[in-house]
């Protein structure tokens, strides 16, 4: 039976080489379709699902959850890393080089991993309001390279940087967590590391896993005195004075005092006046 590749030629680290070097690993015949607009692969993973033996996408984070929102239950996936982080398949200890993971892929080993959903949207990693989607936007507001690729962890670190300097390294509660009180953000974590820095992963909810519900982290307040006590927490996976915590949520309600903006899995989904997290769980098989 056919394994089918959805490529997303525009992803950092694909190339026609690499693209061939990965059709080389997988298990033959390969259908290899390439997307050609936003939104793409998730109507080409609908129309494959229950037809091949696997759909493996291959490209950045924006594409694994394309493919996420395409499939119900019925075909396993496969995620190789093509973009920038790649938080995805990395978090599912997939090797970061492309032909590596491929053909741990290949191999044909599955586990049963849960999702979150926010208002509908399924995410495999991680949520947020507020400050990491600020972020998102941001790097959005940069711009693609004249090949079309978004820019690097640099120009993350640089987008984090200017918003925190910004705001003189200072957040305020703006938003309502229900059954925890006020918070100057919400992240919402599906797994550890919540995302990486290059081949750092900052491990914001240590507890977090696919196989468990939600995780959320939401600070009170930062100042400048404790912004840094904060990111060194995040860092480690640490507790953290002033900051609300939950583990293993089935349901997560936020209520935000002005709109904010909300992120999944690295996509900004524009402002939103509150948002309602699930835990989708046992969701989707996934080869690793």
């Amino acid at each position: 039976m056919t394994w089918a590749l959805v490529v997303n030629p525009m992803a950092s680290r694909v190339s026609d080489e690499s693209v061939a070097r990965v059709e080389a690993v997988l298990p033959h015949p390969v259908r290899t379709l390439r997307t050609v607009r936003p939104g793409e692969a998730t109507e080409i993973a609908r129309e494959l699902e229950g037809s091949v033996e696997a759909i493996v996408a291959f490209g950045g984070d924006g594409t694994f959850n394309e493919v996420l929102n395409g499939v119900r239950d019925q075909t396993p996936l496969g995620f190789v890393p093509g973009g920038g982080t790649s938080v995805l398949p990395r978090a599912l200890g997939l090797p970061r080089e492309a032909e590596a993971a491929a053909a741990r892929i290949a191999a044909g080993s599955t586990r049963r991993i849960s999702l979150g959903r926010v208002d509908g949207r399924r995410f495999g990693f991680n949520a947020g309001v507020g400050l990491d989607a600020e972020l998102v936007r941001a790097v959005d507001l940069l711009g693609r390279a004249p090949d079309g690729r978004r820019p690097g962890d640099r120009a993350f670190a640089g987008a984090a940087a200017r918003l925190v300097l910004g705001r003189q390294g200072r957040f305020e509660p703006v938003l309502e967590v229900e059954g925890l009180g006020r918070a100057a953000f919400a992240l919402v974590a599906n797994c550890s590391p919540y995302t990486y820095l290059g081949r750092l992963g900052l491990r914001v909810a240590r507890e977090a896993s696919f196989d468990c519900g939600l995780d959320l982290v939401a600070p009170v307040r930062l100042t400048p005195w404790s912004l840094p006590r904060f990111a060194l927490a995040a860092y480690r996976g640490a507790g953290d004075r002033g900051v609300r915590r939950a583990h293993d949520l089935d349901r997560l309600v936020v209520r935000c005092d002005v709109p904010l903006p909300l992120q999944v899995d690295g996509e900004d989904l524009g402002d939103v006046g509150g948002a309602v997290f699930e835990a989708e769980r046992n969701a989707v098989t996934v080869l690793v």
